[in-house]
């Protein structure tokens, strides 16, 4: 294969998931067989290549980067980065940071990859912590919601940070010249929502945003803002909800439909019912 030099560099964390490195490394050269980038698989040497010698991917742009640990789920970040300074998120990260990656993936601890963001990328000013954000509905793959899981006791004036976060993604990743932003509550009218939701209403309409107010759970799905902003206690409840959600009507619609449809449409429905959720 012939590897555009200019491509997409992504150092991926082999060692963090629940089923690392086998399943990390067979989705990065699955990636790489697309074109559309390079990956830097990063993690212990000797583990790591015996998992990729398990795949025809010698002429794929995929190099192995050696690292030291992993930190699991369950650690404290902070504590377990400053233990395992050659773990594979930090190294991971650091390959950003000197400029040979362009992007750090990882399905490891989430609190380490933030913790990780934090302590060798940095913040950007007026950003007092970082960000887990991301389109969560199939419905409305446009729709990027902050935080899920990282924050989950915020003051206001960090869910306004938090929207400026998804006002960029959306700009940047979407091309949208305007994002439009919602504080998502429990009802839409204004005022409506706790203390917390309240008084970040008030900021963000100061904010220079394209803030549209308060949205709705139920309207996730429907288009109605470009970045839904909640502190990550809910965001998370939201996320969990919906993979929920979609995981029990793949199975129902499964259930019902088998011996009605062939198997082969049956199959078809329901991935794309899941796709969808």
């Amino acid at each position: 294969m012939t590897v555009n030099q200019n491509s997409t560099r992504i150092a991926v964390d082999a060692m963090g998931g629940d089923h690392a490195p086998e399943q990390i490394v067979a989705g990065a050269v699955e990636f790489t067989r697309t074109g559309a980038g390079q990956v830097i698989l990063v993690g212990d040497q000797e583990v790591v290549e015996v998992e990729l010698a398990k795949h025809n991917a010698g002429d794929l742009p995929v190099t192995i980067f050696p690292s030291e640990g992993v930190i699991r789920e369950g650690e404290s970040p902070a504590m377990a980065l400053r233990q395992n300074p050659k773990a594979s998120i930090l190294v991971s990260t650091g390959l950003v940071k000197q400029g040979h990656a362009d992007a750090c993936v990882t399905m490891g601890s989430t609190g380490a990859a933030m913790a990780a963001a934090a302590l060798v990328l940095g913040l950007a000013k007026g950003i007092d912590r970082p960000a887990l954000g991301g389109p969560i509905v199939g419905l409305a793959p446009r729709t990027v919601v902050v935080d899920l899981g990282t924050n989950v006791d915020c003051r206001p004036r960090q869910l306004v940070s938090f929207a400026v976060i998804g006002d960029v993604f959306a700009r940047r990743v979407w091309g949208v010249e305007s994002p439009r932003v919602g504080l998502l509550s429990v009802g839409a009218e204004v005022g409506k929502g706790n203390r917390q939701v309240r008084d970040a209403t008030e900021l963000l309409n100061k904010s220079g945003l394209n803030f549209l107010g308060n949205v709705e759970a139920n309207e996730l799905s429907n288009d109605k803002v470009d970045v839904a902003v909640c502190d990550g206690f809910v965001g998370n409840i939201v996320m969990k909800l919906t993979e929920g959600m979609g995981a029990a009507m793949v199975d129902h619609l499964k259930a019902r439909l088998t011996g009605k449809l062939s198997p082969e449409n049956v199959d078809a429905l329901v991935e794309e019912v899941y796709e969808l959720s």
